[in-house]
């Protein structure tokens, strides 16, 4: 990645939507990322558990280090802090509440991902048992209070802090107690882009549903299946949601790239030490007009670092990022990517998906995206339930998947990862309202039984 702006030049629009269209890929060259956060917990007290101290997220980063991951340190306080990890083109990093994130790296198939993950969970949970640690994968913080999350020290996190409450009632909810399971698809082309983008958006709150899985706030179910998705629309809008222009004629590359150009800056990274200019114009800091950074203009680091604080449903890069569901246990972490390679990756398949949804109107798709975390698969969109929408999005994805034809070593296909979910489609029943269930019947209301279902 360049760290200056191209041949010395102030950077123009063009030079913006070029770094978005330089993504583009043959189609052989297609790769799958997945991400994954979860809560780590204070096995003997249920607590979650700070950065510091012998038995801390630091120690576990370090503890990490024997299986050959590198730290990844920023510089704070006179001093290096170790803030991540890196190995093979993965890392381990630190959300703002310390909820342990992977992020994989680009690989071919389904199995693959499904190894890389079950190899991180098996390698972390072997540093976190030493620690007196555990991981649980859910949407939301089931117990904790928000004041009870400590906050990693990470730059950005406090930049971010401080302004969220600016522009959102529910911004440090997002940052402190939340996780998401994620996937990271390629494109070939603009009009490639423009065409899984526009599936991916509109089908977004369906992964909501099918993934629904955090009905829980602070002791108590909260009235919704997917609480995170609910925070989501209360976090800036400037900088989340459906974006509805996507589905409008002429959607490209410098569509996305004047998009985020016009959402508020958090900040600008130099000589290894965040710049605090939330809220700043990245317009005037390409005019060279930000009084905070005299005679400055921004690098293309600056803005491959802007756009990573742009949060919509679905996330243009160099690839795409699918970002509507909760985080869940480790079938779920392998569903998800399955979901959107099945759909994405096939152009009949892709072709199926838009076909259900390409009629839906810009106010069917927000309704749904409310429904759909408050009520799951029994939502409605245009005449239909979520549920009947679920069961073919995941048939369609089946059929691509079928045919890629991708076989483990058992000479299963990929197919096999989307069970969980086509299960989930058929009934109905989301994994919040099996929670409830649990809650409602054996676990006679005492939700510090939730995490019996750690890792």
């Amino acid at each position: 990645m360049a760290d200056c702006a191209l041949d010395n030049r102030p950077l123009e629009l063009a030079d913006l939507a070029a770094y978005l269209a330089g993504g583009a890929k043959a189609q052989t060259e297609f790769r799958i990322g997945a991400e994954h956060e979860k809560f780590g917990f204070r096995q003997n007290s249920l607590a979650p558990v700070p950065y510091e101290g012998p038995d801390g997220i630091e120690a576990l980063l370090k503890g990490l280090m024997r299986f050959g991951w590198e730290g990844v340190y920023e510089k704070r306080d006179g001093g290096q802090t170790l803030i991540a990890l890196s190995r093979g083109g993965a890392n381990i990093s630190l959300e703002p509440g310390g909820q342990f994130e992977l992020s994989g790296a680009p690989l071919k198939t389904i199995h693959d991902i499904c190894h890389e993950t079950g190899a991180h969970l098996k390698e972390t949970k072997a540093v976190a048992d030493e620690l007196g640690i555990g991981f649980l994968g859910l949407g939301f913080s089931p117990l904790w209070r928000r004041e009870d999350v400590p906050v990693m020290p990470k730059g950005r996190y406090n930049i971010m802090r401080a302004y969220m409450p600016k522009v959102g009632g529910m911004g440090l909810d997002m940052m402190l107690r939340t996780c998401t399971v994620q996937a990271n698809l390629d494109f070939a082309s603009e009009a490639d882009m423009v065409a899984k983008f526009r599936v991916s958006l509109a089908l977004q709150p369906v992964a909501t549903a099918l993934f629904a899985n955090s009905p829980f706030t602070e002791g108590k179910p909260n009235g919704w299946l997917s609480y995170r998705g609910k925070v989501w629309t209360d976090t800036d809008a400037d900088r989340t949601g459906l974006l509805s222009f996507v589905f409008e004629d002429g959607f490209n590359f410098e569509t996305y790239a004047r998009y985020a150009l016009d959402v508020p800056m958090y900040f600008v990274k130099r000589d290894g030490r965040y710049v605090d200019l939330s809220g700043k114009s990245f317009r005037a800091f390409m005019a060279g007009e930000l009084a905070e950074m005299p005679g400055q203009r921004p690098t293309l680091t600056d803005w491959v670092d802007h756009l990573s604080t742009v949060f919509p449903e679905v996330r243009l890069k160099t690839y795409l990022e699918m970002r509507g569901a909760d985080s869940g246990p480790q079938s779920r972490i392998c569903a998800l990517p399955a979901l959107w390679t099945g759909l994405l990756y096939d152009a009949a398949a892709q072709e199926a998906g838009w076909d259900l949804c390409k009629h839906w109107t810009r106010e069917d798709r927000e309704a749904l995206r409310i429904d759909a975390g408050r009520i799951g698969l029994k939502a409605r969109i245009a005449g239909r339930s979520l549920r009947d929408v679920a069961v073919d999005v995941v048939a369609i994805a089946r059929q691509g998947l079928a045919r890629r034809r991708n076989l483990n070593a058992g000479m299963v296909d990929e197919t096999n990862y989307l069970t969980e979910l086509e299960e989930i489609a058929e009934s109905g029943i989301t994994p919040a309202e099996r929670l409830l269930e649990l809650y409602n019947g054996p676990w006679q209301g005492d939700l510090r039984r939730v995490f019996d279902l750690a890792y």
